[in-house]
């Protein structure tokens, strides 16, 4: 079993950075593959980003792709997610979660989940 914890969302301008992080607790973090979502408002969850057990693996969506980095440092037990030229769409609630096995576009894919950070973009 592992939890995992947001942080780093906040309000920044169109065209801005920001830096989420998502920390895991457990010994176990290395062997779980691990994804970003999105809920805008007044919209369903939506899958951000992916990445595998050892960090060889990566997948976006397409609305993100050449702007969003996920990354890994399994000895910190972290994963995080590099925000770049960020867009008022991308205003939503992240959450980080957790799959015990492989690391898929879908919700149901992942067991784990955080409580979410918001991150609000102006224009």
């Amino acid at each position: 079993q592992v939890q995992v914890v947001e942080s780093g969302g906040g309000l920044v301008q169109a065209g801005g950075s920001l830096r989420l992080s998502c920390a895991a607790s457990g010994r176990t973090f290395s062997m779980y593959g691990m994804g970003w979502f999105r809920q805008p408002p007044g919209k369903e969850r939506e899958f951000v980003a992916s990445i595998n057990w050892s960090g060889g693996d990566t997948d976006y969506s397409v609305s993100v792709k050449g702007r969003f980095t996920i990354s890994r440092d399994n000895a910190q037990n972290t994963m995080y997610l590099q925000m770049n030229s960020l867009k008022p769409e991308d205003t939503a609630v992240y959450y980080c979660a957790a799959a015990r096995y492989g690391s898929g576009t879908h919700a149901a894919d992942y067991r784990y989940w955080g409580q979410g950070t918001q991150v609000t973009v102006s224009s």
